[in-house]
């Protein structure tokens, strides 16, 4: 056995639904939302994780809660698993950010906001820190956001930054899984749990 690591996205929220950019917005689940984490909660139960983290917004940390008391785990907290910030365009819907801003919209690069590189170093070294704390079959599962554990798992990877739009994004509720080897973290599964729903998430428009 060795560690591994579930990367669940949280559920449904009244801004996915509207396409606007959350970023560190501290927007809560919505109806749809709280039904996915307990869904999810359900499935994710017979995996018995033994640590679950979660991000400091409520979406990401209500959909660990759902989790921990079916499994009675508590659940640490760790601002590293934030979104991507997204500057000027938290708040808006996709279509007024092209507007405004097209050349920025292309290249997805908020005005402001956190560059891809320092998201994907931010989280592939909480993964670390967290995975760290695992014994050697212990399994983590850290509920995050959809750009922020995309980033991630292509950084903890090891994939060059070329080829991180390769890697699909993640529905609400839906989870990836890695797995440590003896040359390091692997991709196990991805985007898995409620396909095939639709990817709305503050993740770049193609992936």
């Amino acid at each position: 056995m060795s560690r591994r690591i579930v990367c669940l996205r949280h559920g449904q929220t009244l801004w996915n639904v509207e396409r606007r950019f959350q970023g560190h917005s501290d927007i809560p689940l919505d109806e749809t939302g709280v039904a996915q984490a307990a869904r999810a909660a359900s499935l994710l139960a017979s995996l018995r994780p033994t640590m679950i983290v979660s991000s400091d917004l409520q979406r990401a940390n209500d959909t660990a809660l759902a989790l921990a008391r079916i499994v009675g785990l508590d659940v640490a907290v760790d601002k590293d698993f934030r979104e991507r910030g997204g500057g000027q365009w938290e708040g808006l819907t996709r279509e007024q950010i092209a507007a405004r801003w097209p050349e920025e919209f292309v290249a997805w690069e908020a005005p402001d906001g956190e560059p891809v590189g320092e998201v994907a170093v931010r989280v592939a070294a909480a993964m670390r820190r967290w995975a760290a704390r695992l014994d050697d079959d212990g399994l983590l599962v850290v509920a995050s956001h959809g750009a922020a554990l995309r980033l991630g798992i292509c950084e903890l990877l090891g994939l060059p930054e070329q080829l991180w739009p390769a890697l699909g994004g993640l529905s609400n509720c839906s989870w990836s899984v890695l797995q440590e080897g003896r040359k390091g973290w692997r991709l196990l599964e991805h985007n898995a749990g409620t396909l095939p729903e639709p990817v709305i998430s503050d993740d770049r428009p193609e992936v």
